[in-house]
Formats: C-alpha cells, structure tokens, sequence
C-alpha cells in the first residue's frame, strides 16, 4: 500500500503547489493552460483507448458499457449534483460547471492507465512490498506518483482547491484494485484491465472535448461506466462463464 499512499500524497502536493500559485497566473495564460490540458486529454484518451481495441476480447463490453453507465449516471443525475455542488461554492453557475469538468478531469487522469490500475495489483501480489520503498513491485506506483504531481499541478493552477479532492478518489480506486490482487490469487485479469482502459480512454477524450469547448458531454454522468467491466469480469471470475 506504500505506493499508492506516496501516490496520493505527490497529487496533495501538487494540487497544493497550483492552487497557491494560481493567483499569479494570468488569465490569457490559464486560457493557454485549458487548451493545452484539453489537447493532452484527447491524445492520453486516444492513447489508452485505442491500442487497446485490438485486444478485447468482447468488442461490443465498452459500447455496452457506456450505454449501461451513460444511463445510470443520467438517472442518477452525478453531472446536476456536481454541478449544483461546485456553484453553490463558486457563486458562478459557468465557473460551478467548469470546475466539476476540472475534477472530473483530473480524477479520470490519475486514475485511468497501466501504471494506476495494474501498480497497485502487483504490490498486493509481493508479500513484502506494499511497505517496502525499495521494492521493484511499487515501481509504477513511484512512477505514476511522478507523472501525477506534474499533471495535480497543472490541473490545480488552473482549476483550484477543489483538485485535493482527486487525491481521495485515486487512494479509493487505487486501494480497489489492491485488494483485488490480494484476495484473488491471480490477481487482476488482463481482459478486465484491457477493457477499463477502452472505457477510461473514451471519458478522458469526452473530458478533452468539454475542456476545449467543443463538445458538453456530460462526462460525469458517464463515470459509472467504469464499473460495468469491473463487474462483468468479477462475474465472470466467480461463476466461471
């Protein structure tokens, strides 16, 4: 568990580190920060869901996905009570709905990719290093600890405070997928990281698209899609079909 503790503490202070320093940045340079931060969204996207494709298994589990979760978010409303939740704050409707972006943005970059989902399984599989710092079994934990506290940074000088909040959900997804490979011998199966990284993939392009302002896709309302091939393939584990 060390590595996703020092991951969660990089983004705290990251996040810390851009929102102190974002009073000094000016407004035609967060303008520079959004777009750079939504042309990196669509290509991380791509990047994640793409190579990918090839590999699953069930081609058809990411369509489903994104209906089945698009739906139970929209019923749910996650994108109203977000958006409700960072107004009431901001005192700004546009700038409330902007912020959400911003978090859901940044939740979807720390948490979708191999380093964060297969990192904590590997330090569940080696008795010794979930607390070992030197372990290589906590090397993409490290390294992903590294990425994220550029990126919380960057996120925080442009959006604010409200980024510490990525750091709670990073240590809950994170501790998920640990205990996945602790109580399961074989750890993680491929196809279910395979098909997380299709889903992840697709919201942080629909992150990008919001960002940039090309597209309101509601991306929040589409979280609950990564819990479909979570479930699938626990499923499928347990029962055997």
């Amino acid at each position: 568990m060390l590595g996703t503790i020092v991951n969660t503490c990089t983004i705290i202070l990251g996040s810390t580190f851009g929102a102190l320093v974002r009073s000094g940045i000016g407004e035609k340079y967060k303008k520079t920060l959004f777009d750079g931060l939504g042309l990196c969204c669509l290509v991380l996207g791509m990047n994640a869901s793409l190579p990918n494709m090839a590999k699953s298994e069930f081609p058809v589990l990411f369509i489903l996905s994104l209906a089945i979760g698009g739906l139970i978010g929209t019923k749910l409303n996650l994108a109203g009570r977000i958006e409700r939740q960072t107004t009431s704050s901001s005192k700004n409707p546009s700038a409330g709905k902007e912020v959400s972006s911003g978090l859901v943005t940044g939740c979807l970059l720390y948490c979708i990719g191999t380093f964060s989902i297969v990192g904590p399984v590997l330090s569940a599989l080696s008795p010794t290093a979930g607390w070992s710092w030197g372990e290589s079994a906590n090397t993409f934990l490290y390294t992903n600890a590294t990425l994220d506290f550029v990126s919380s940074a960057v996120l925080a000088a442009s959006y604010g405070w409200i980024m510490l909040l990525a750091a709670p959900v990073l240590f809950c997804w994170q501790t998920m997928f640990y205990l996945i490979g602790y109580f399961c011998a074989g750890g993680m199966p491929e196809p279910m990281r395979v098909e997380l990284s299709i889903v992840g993939g697709v919201l942080i392009i629909s992150s990008g698209l919001s960002i940039l302002g090309i597209k309101d896709c509601k991306t929040v309302n589409l979280l609950p899609s990564l819990l479909v091939p979570i479930v699938f393939y626990l499923l499928k584990m347990f029962l055997n079909f």
